[in-house]
């Protein structure tokens, strides 16, 4: 029989990577549940909040527009910036290194969920000068 607690994971349930742009709970990880091929979890946004141009090295990106609006920015292979409006039920391929940015321009939260593939660049997230390790179900870096 499967752990329940590593197959059925709610964001409250997890550490959060907190940032002054957001929050990101990895739901599914080696670290969470032992998964070995990708990583994701939800990415929250307050209004008028994103986060900057970045890529994940070596790592390919989904993202899915739960709720909110924005804009998102993918380049593309020359490295020019390809600009959409995006909404829920959106999903955004981000190729394997392309950079890639996201802003909430709507006046409520923006909830995403993002899987990396292979896992592990998300951690390098840890290096950056905001980040904080929010205890589950702790206090929201979106408030």
């Amino acid at each position: 029989m499967a752990d329940r607690s590593k197959v059925f994971v709610y964001p409250k349930d997890v550490s959060a990577f907190g940032f002054d742009w957001g929050r990101l709970s990895l739901t599914v990880a080696p670290e969470v549940n032992g998964a070995a091929r990708f990583s994701g979890g939800v990415v929250d946004l307050p209004p008028g909040r994103g986060h900057t141009r970045h890529n994940h090295p070596g790592a390919e990106e989904i993202i899915f527009v739960i709720s909110g609006h924005g804009e998102q920015m993918v380049e593309d292979e020359k490295g020019n910036p390809v600009v959409a409006k995006v909404g829920p039920g959106c999903t955004i391929y981000v190729p394997e290194s392309r950079f890639h940015s996201t802003l909430n321009t709507g006046d409520q939260p923006m909830q995403l969920f993002v899987v990396y593939s292979p896992a592990g660049p998300e951690l390098a997230l840890r290096a950056l000068p905001d980040f904080r390790l929010l205890p589950p179900g702790g206090e929201s870096s979106t408030s």
